[in-house]
């Protein structure tokens, strides 16, 4: 069961489109506004602590249920679709396909599915490094997180030009655009956003069990079948790490071996830096390609941004960037022209 507590809000730390951090009674807290509205200090409000008490990765951060200070809110309403549905933080954000029905065809564009948030910024890198007027989509499941407002890494890559727009598809919210699940959300970046290339996958704080099919990544399998369907180019970022202690994630991650080779039933082009070896297999739908990738680290640090997986860097752990890029490299160059 959740859990909560009443307390005062004594700083603001910092806030955006979509979030305030602040500390009540000291300790720091996100706001979703976007959910509850804005706080001030010294509103008096019911924070959920559950994620903290339970050591999950908030990094420490309590979140503000409701502000006790107002006898009511009203956020800003983006249609008559709710997210967050039957809940008490339901909100009408509305959807795209409200507006506009987008053709369901992707028309070949190449869709990029991420095994891990944190793979965003180098696959993005890459896809500019390639060809900086390739437009670049985001689009935000809801395996993990589902406020975008939540991910510093999507706030600096859209700041810095490097991810040009954002969907939010399924219960994920806070994009450009809303869209009510991933097959609709492809096809509203394509066609309502002008997606030269489509980034697809999870938001930060991804779900691991230690089973086979219990962790959020499994949705790869379900990204690549739907850029199939809509005729679309799907490439996979593999999930690759030399510096994680866990064996199941070592080198090519159990992740991302389950999800091609169970969850995938359609063709996959699967990009991995040139000179690699020993691959496990990766089932009878994926391709390899061998790809010279660019060096995205360095696109991104002169752009103000360090990427990190995990908590590491990649100076820690270089081929988890390496892979990344390669996707996102490959994914620039099947773009038609």
């Amino acid at each position: 069961m959740p859990s909560y507590k009443t307390g005062t809000v004594t700083e603001i730390l910092s806030a955006r489109r979509g979030l305030q951090r602040v500390e009540v009674d000291g300790e720091p807290s996100y706001v979703l506004t976007q959910l509850v509205g804005e706080v001030a200090v010294g509103d008096k409000v019911v924070v959920n602590t559950t994620a903290v008490e339970l050591g999950l990765g908030t990094g420490g951060w309590h979140f503000v249920h409701w502000n006790l200070a107002r006898g009511s809110v009203a956020t800003e309403s983006g249609g008559h679709v709710i997210k967050l549905r039957y809940t008490s933080l339901q909100a009408d954000t509305g959807v795209a396909e409200e507006r506009d029905d987008a053709p369901p065809t992707l028309e070949g564009t190449p869709v990029v599915a991420l095994a891990l948030h944190s793979q965003l910024a180098c696959a993005a890198a890459a896809i500019k490094a390639y060809d900086e007027r390739l437009r670049v989509v985001y689009v935000m499941t809801d395996a993990a997180a589902l406020p975008l407002a939540l991910s510093d890494l999507v706030a600096d890559l859209v700041y810095e030009g490097v991810v040009d727009a954002t969907v939010t598809a399924g219960h994920a919210f806070g994009g450009d655009l809303e869209a009510v699940n991933v097959r609709s959300g492809l096809a509203v970046a394509k066609h309502s956003l002008r997606a030269d290339v489509i980034l697809a996958g999870m938001g930060p704080g991804s779900v691991g069990t230690g089973t086979v099919l219990g962790y959020s990544g499994i949705e790869v399998g379900g990204i690549i079948d739907a850029t199939n369907d809509l005729g679309g180019r799907a490439v996979a970022a593999l999930r690759v790490s030399d510096a994680d202690p866990r064996p199941r994630h070592q080198f090519v991650s159990d992740h991302s071996i389950v999800a091609l080779t169970t969850a995938t039933h359609s063709p996959v082009f699967v990009a991995v830096p040139s000179g690699t070896e020993g691959l496990p297999d990766l089932g009878p739908h994926a391709f390899v390609a061998d790809v010279d990738e660019p060096d995205a680290v360095t696109f991104l640090h002169r752009r103000g941004i360090t990427p990190t997986t995990m908590g590491r860097t990649p100076g820690d752990d270089p081929r988890a960037f390496e892979f990344a890029a390669a996707a996102g490299a490959y994914a620039a160059a099947l773009v038609d022209r």
